[in-house]
């Protein structure tokens, strides 16, 4: 009986109904740096929501902005996390570009969230203010 108990608990649990987890839900692995963690979430990011220019792009913008360092601040502290969201936009952009049920961090410095919204965000209307000014073949390729 405490055989079938131990097997019983190992086993997986069947999907909620409702997936929370949403999109990217990726977890930092043991040794793995920031800077490589936060490039998988755009890789992700970029994967669900194709951007001009691409995951090349998108990383390299966020290393332009913020050195992939997710809780990077301007000096002011008025732009924030990855791809320095504006503070006094980053309330709207965070309630128009996230669903509930995903379950996200509200905050500007979560590199999770901070990818997602920026990327849904040139998926949908380009880079806007981002532009990759400064992203040549060479900051692509690294």
């Amino acid at each position: 009986m405490l055989v079938v108990g131990t097997l019983l608990a190992a086993a997986p649990a069947p999907a909620a109904a409702e997936d929370r987890s949403g999109p990217c839900d990726l977890h930092r692995e043991e040794d793995e740096l920031v800077r490589r963690f936060s490039r998988r979430l755009i890789r992700c990011a970029v994967g669900r929501w194709p951007v001009h220019g691409g995951t090349e792009k998108a990383i390299c913008i966020a290393r332009r902005e913020s050195g992939l360092n997710p809780r990077s601040r301007s000096e002011t502290g008025q732009y924030l996390g990855l791809y320095q969201h504006d503070a006094d936009l980053w309330g709207g952009r965070y309630s128009s570009w996230t669903r509930e049920r995903w379950a996200l961090n509200p905050r500007a410095l979560n590199g999770r969230s901070n990818a997602i919204v920026t990327i849904r965000m040139a998926s949908a209307n380009g880079w806007g203010p981002w532009r990759g000014e400064g992203c040549t073949a060479e900051d692509l390729a690294g």
